[in-house]
């Protein structure tokens, strides 16, 4: 079965899922996170097939979201490491996982706190201009041109 791509839809959370939306991929980048580099231990540590995982860091290095590095160890062996576009996606798992947390309950024993003070992190909101926190229901989706693009129906 192929994954549907989204390439022609004119939409920033389409492309986004096009480059990091299946189950696999998050999990791949969160694992990198967490210190993972190398095939095998991504292998063992997520429980992923190797097919699978072959093609979710193709995909990620193809997208960007990583680069393979060559460390020259015994030969040709290789490295998976975050890239700035996928060190970015941080917000977006820790948003995933605190939405997690308050809906399916803690399914883990890993806590993110920040690493200077050791205080758990914030949750992850959206904010205006002036740093206040908004909800969907104090934004409006507009065009380029301000119109709202909510249907009046």
């Amino acid at each position: 079965m192929t994954r549907k791509r989204f390439d022609q839809m004119d939409c920033s959370v389409a492309c986004a899922l096009n480059e990091v939306g299946d189950w696999w991929s998050l999990l791949v980048v969160k694992q990198a996170m967490l210190g993972t580099r190398r095939y095998v231990d991504f292998q063992n540590r997520l429980g992923i097939a190797k097919n699978i995982l072959c093609d979710r860091l193709s995909r990620l290095v193809e997208n960007g979201v990583m680069v393979r590095v060559d460390v020259g160890e015994h030969g040709k062996r290789y490295e998976y490491r975050l890239t700035d576009k996928g060190r970015d996606l941080f917000t977006v798992i820790t948003a995933l996982r605190q939405w997690s947390e308050r809906w399916n309950g803690e399914k883990d024993s890993m806590k993110l706190v920040d690493r200077q003070t050791g205080a758990p992190l914030a949750p992850v909101t959206v904010q205006n201009q002036q740093g206040h926190s908004l909800t969907v229901r104090d934004v409006r989706f507009v065009d380029d041109n301000g119109n709202p693009l909510e249907e009046t129906g």
